[in-house]
Order: structure tokens, then sequence, then C-alpha cells
């Protein structure tokens, strides 16, 4: 039974976009943002909660299953929640919203991103609540790679973030990071990212009673989280590097310029190589299959004109 009568997918829906207007509502009366972020990270774990109130009884192994994927969740969503708390606080305010809380339309619409992009990425916990049969052995021995598949995304997705973290409390030393995982990813946060939720999406048709339903829905979930962070301008990867690069090759001190030169032929953007030398690899290659996409590269004004 679902609290709408709609189904837990009607449900999920009307809490994000309910949730979401209201945050747009009062952030609107006060111009500011400072909790836009924090109620996004609120909102993915009120979805958790709706999930396992709504969610089917069924085998008591694939309840205790099932519990580990909402709380690889929770963990996941309530780091993300603490990560950008501490961010917002860090920065104290967020360019982002430069020209735009005082623009209500502009500022709806902001909004209302957030509430598609919360809904999207938790559609793989709402496949999993809609879900009530059994599975098989074979299903159940596969759901549990998933499992670990995505509890090793979220353990590196956090490491990769504190490690970030120390490295900016202390003065960011070297101009850019190359601690930890850095060494082998240009952004291990972002890969890691859009790995929990390809294991996410897999485990939720795995232990679904309606595989292809399930795999067109939860599907939406990391095809969304690469969109964002692949190929959105202003956000991931397109955001951090491209024009924005310029803080490091026009960086005052050019030893910094040119160690980065160097370290940028090693690392892919996202995930690393395994056996293979990246700077090995050629362009055409790396431009197919690891995002080292053009829109990515640096070019001066000199070189653009």
């Amino acid at each position: 039974m679902t609290f709408s009568g709609m189904g837990v997918y009607a449900d999920g829906a009307i809490l994000t976009f309910g949730l979401q207007f209201i945050g747009f509502a009062v952030a609107a009366i006060l111009q500011t943002e400072v909790f836009y972020d924090v109620l996004g990270g609120i909102n993915f774990l009120l979805l958790a909660v709706l999930s396992q109130v709504e969610s089917p009884s069924t085998t008591e192994t694939l309840v205790n299953k099932n519990s580990v994927f909402v709380l690889l969740f929770v963990v996941s969503r309530g780091w993300l929640l603490v990560f950008l708390a501490w961010r917002a606080h860090h920065r104290k305010g967020d360019s982002r919203f430069d020209g735009i809380r005082d623009n209500p339309s502009r500022f709806f619409v902001y909004w209302m991103v957030q509430a598609v992009w919360v809904y999207c990425i938790s559609l793989p916990i709402l496949v999993v609540a809609s879900s009530g049969r059994p599975v098989s052995a074979a299903k159940f021995d596969l759901a549990s790679w998933m499992l670990q598949g995505m509890g090793w995304s979220v353990y590196f997705e956090i490491w990769s973030d504190i490690v970030k973290a120390k490295w900016v409390a202390k003065g960011r030393p070297g101009g850019f990071c190359t601690e930890g995982p850095w060494k082998r990813s240009r952004h291990p946060n972002y890969a890691a990212e859009i790995s929990t939720w390809v294991f996410a999406a897999a485990y939720a048709v795995v232990v679904s009673d309606k595989p292809v339903a399930a795999m067109l829905i939860a599907s939406l979930s990391p095809l969304f989280t690469i969109q964002i962070l692949t190929n959105t301008s202003g956000t991931g990867v397109w955001n951090a590097e491209g024009k924005n690069l310029k803080r490091y090759y026009e960086h005052k001190d050019a030893s910094i310029s040119q160690n980065y030169v160097e370290y940028r032929k090693t690392p892919p953007p996202l995930f690393p190589t395994v056996g293979v030398p990246y700077e090995s690899l050629s362009l055409n290659f790396q431009r197919q299959f690891c995002f080292e996409w053009e829109i990515y590269e640096y070019k001066s004004k000199g070189k653009s004109e």
C-alpha cells in the first residue's frame, strides 16, 4: 500500500518535487541558496525511508540484501549531505547562483532541476521497493556481486573526497592534487559516483520481478549521472577542466604549469587504466573509450582565435 495509492514511483515524485518546491519558496523569500545542496541530500534520505516503508514483504534473504542496498544508498547520500554542507560552509556561498537567486523564475528552474536529479538518481531504490517476488539462487549470487561493487564505489568516492579535502586544508601543495586516488585519475570522485549508480541499477534489475521494465527505469540513474558529470557545462568534469584549467596552465608559478602538463598525460579523466599506461594509448582511443574529450582541453585565447 502506498500513500497516494498510485505506487512508489508516484509517491517518490510527489515527495521530491513537493520538497524542492517548498525549498524554492522559502529560498526565494529569503533570497538565499545556503540550504540548496543540503535539501537535496535530505531528499535522498527521505526517499530511502519511503522505499523501506512501501517495500512489499518478500523472502528473508532478499530482505537482508535489500537492507544492505538501502544502507549503501544511505551512506552514499548521507556522505554527500555532509560533504555539501561542509563545502557550503567553507565557501560561504555558491557562485552558481550569482544573478540567479534574485530572479524567481530562473531560481525556480534550478530547484526543479535538482528535483529531477534527485528523483532520477534514486530510481534504483524505487525499483527495488516495487519488487516483491523471490529471485533464483543464481540471481542471489549476482546480486551479491552488485552490492560489493556498489560498496567499493561508495568507499572510493568518500576516500577521494577526504584526500582532496585534506590536501586543500594543507594549503594545496604543488598546485593540484596528486595524492591517493588522484594520482591514478584526474576525477576519482566522479568515477566512483558513476560506478555507484551503475552497480545500483544493475542490482535493481537483478532483484526485480519485472527485469525489462526495471532495466528501462533503473538505467536512467547511471545515464543521468554520466550526462551530468561528463557532458554538462557548469558541473562535473567539464566544469573542472576546459576553460577552468587556466588556473594551472597560466599559473603564476611556471613550475606548477609545467608539472600539470606532465601530470595530465598520465591519469585519465575518470577510470584508471589497468595493465596499460594511459599515456601509451593513442589519442583516438582515449577520445572514444576514456572520456578524454576535446571539450576538456584548455585553449588559451590566442589558440582559440
